[in-house]
């Protein structure tokens, strides 16, 4: 079972950067994609960003596509969220996800069963 640790939330003004990271321990090489979520007081968990392992390709939430970049190392079994041009709106705790086994690895919460203890991130105006 994979273990994941988040890091490098914080406080930041509007329009600064950010840049989140995952460590991931427990056979993660067998898994299809990995993701970054997020979730605000009073709201639903909702995805973030999501890479797929061997091919690389990303996908974003609307909200935040032109502004966040999803990366990895797969050799170090890390994964990272740079945030850009941050937003009031994009406070939230941050969670890194790994998905469930035969999951269609879809930026849904329903397809990921393997979650950290997230990183909080607060953008003031």
């Amino acid at each position: 079972q994979v273990q994941l640790v988040e890091s490098g939330g914080g406080s930041v003004q509007t329009g600064g950067s950010l840049r989140l990271s995952c460590a991931a321990s427990g056979h993660t090489s067998s898994y299809y994609c990995m993701a970054w979520f997020r979730q605000s007081p009073g709201k639903e968990r909702e995805g973030v960003a999501l890479i797929y392992r061997n091919s690389g390709v990303e996908r974003y939430t609307d909200s935040v596509r032109g502004r966040a970049f999803i990366s990895q190392d797969n050799a170090k079994d890390e994964l990272y969220l740079q945030l850009n041009n941050t937003k009031p709106e994009d406070s939230a705790m941050y969670y890194c996800a790994a998905p469930r086994p035969g999951s269609r690895c879809r930026l849904l919460t329903a397809d990921f069963a393997y979650w950290g203890q997230g990183t909080q991130v607060t953008v003031s105006s």
